[in-house]
């Protein structure tokens, strides 16, 4: 809290982001105006073997651009994907960490799966060539804190530090929870979002097993569609986004370029099935409204949602159902859209995607499209601006993730101002 017993405003100061339609963020944003899907064959393995063979990958990512060549040895595709996208977003925020009380700064990431990728191929060295095969980093490197853990050593920040492992909300947990931080006056600046690296067999094949990803093998650019009629499931993808968040008085005094204001977060959980979400939606509207009393926004101030959109038969029409719920007749002038028909399901880290995609959106007064979305289902009949997208100046907006085990997390921001 501040010194006059006020909850402190947050600001998003820096944005850095590694996803397969592009390496930066202007990567990000570019990749968004260019409407077209970075889905492909998989080419990191042979996924013959599984029922989808397709996914997002990031492609020409070099960890030594961003990282100590002694560092990189270090850590696993996960963690790099971490340290890269907080080097950027700290670099973007033009945050000096020389000067800074280092005691006020921390990390907070999110991962559905962290290092299990690479723990895979540790394993098969061991089985096919023994115990001294085995990268001996493997311990540090693959568990969930590794992320959070490697930004503050990269960075020398010893403020809050923690890494969730949420399933598909894991990012936007993360920067909601790193608000609060800031909010109450626990820390002045926060890295936050999430980091996934999930493309290897068994990680991959475990999904492919309980039948949740798309089989349209033969479109991959098509697979994934949010919404559509003709939806089958995810697509798996890779990523990591990292905002930074800051004090607002803090960052206005110092001349910090703001993308938007974070208000408002809220989170619950279905309480229903693994993987299947609660029908009605009902926990999921709880997240919205709760984010929205957090952010003291009514529900007819918020012009556009990035939706979780994950293009399986479950999920999308229950977040259509949630919507109606909480915005009542407001909704048929909401706009809303679902992106990862862009850069696939990146688990973890796609929450924090479209966290940084929002803040743009804002920023830019330009509203991204549901790619890939033809003919909508019948259950989802809300304006999910179908193929192209619109430009559109809302005051604020909403991100939403929702992740197996019922977990349902949501973000409110506001136009910087």
């Amino acid at each position: 809290m501040s010194d006059n017993g006020r909850a402190r405003r947050v600001a998003i100061t820096g944005i850095g982001a590694i996803t397969p339609i592009g390496l930066t963020r202007e990567g990000l944003w570019d990749g968004i105006r260019a409407e077209r899907s970075a889905v492909r064959e998989v080419t990191r393995f042979d996924a013959s073997p599984f029922r989808t063979r397709i996914a997002a990958e990031v492609n020409d990512f070099h960890a030594e651009d961003h990282i100590e060549a002694r560092r990189v040895r270090r850590l696993d595709r996960f963690g790099q994907f971490s340290v890269a996208a907080a080097r950027m977003a700290i670099e973007d925020s033009q945050l000096n960490l020389a000067v800074e009380n280092c005691e006020r700064v921390g990390a907070m990431m999110g991962s559905a799966l962290a290092g299990v990728g690479y723990a895979e191929a540790q394993l098969a060295n061991f089985i096919t060539q023994g115990l001294r095969a085995v990268d001996a980093t493997l311990a540090l490197a693959v568990f969930g804190g590794a992320s959070s853990c490697n930004i503050a050593i990269e960075f020398g920040v010893t403020g809050p530090n923690s890494t969730n492992a949420m399933s598909c909300a894991s990012g936007t947990m993360a920067i909601g929870e790193a608000l609060r931080q800031i909010r109450h006056g626990y820390a002045d600046v926060m890295i936050a979002g999430g980091a996934e690296a999930p493309l290897a067999p068994l990680s991959y094949g475990a999904f492919a097993l309980i039948r949740a990803m798309s089989t349209r093998n033969d479109d991959p650019a098509r697979a994934s569609r949010p919404f559509d009629r003709d939806r089958d499931g995810f697509v798996m993808g890779e990523a990591a986004s990292v905002l930074v968040l800051e004090e607002w008085e803090r960052a206005k005094s110092r001349g910090a370029h703001i993308y938007a204001e974070l208000c408002g977060y809220g989170t619950t959980n279905d309480a229903h099935h693994m993987t299947a979400p609660l029908p009605s939606g009902a926990q999921a509207a709880r997240a919205m409204r709760m984010a929205l009393d957090d952010a003291h926004v009514a529900p007819g101030e918020i012009m556009y949602v990035n939706a979780h959109g994950s293009s399986t038969p479950l999920n999308d029409p229950s977040e259509t159902l949630a919507l109606k719920s909480v915005f009542g007749e407001h909704v048929s002038r909401l706009a809303v859209s679902g992106t990862k028909g862009f850069y696939g399901h990146a688990l973890g880290a796609s929450g924090a995607i479209e966290a940084a995609i929002c803040a743009l959106a804002l920023e830019r007064e330009w509203l991204p499209p549901t790619v890939n979305l033809d003919i909508a289902d019948a259950a989802c009949d809300l304006d999910f601006i179908p193929r192209t997208g619109r430009a559109g100046r809302p005051e604020h907006v909403m991100s939403n993730s929702f992740g197996f085990g019922g977990i349902n997390a949501c973000l409110v921001m506001r136009r910087a101002s």
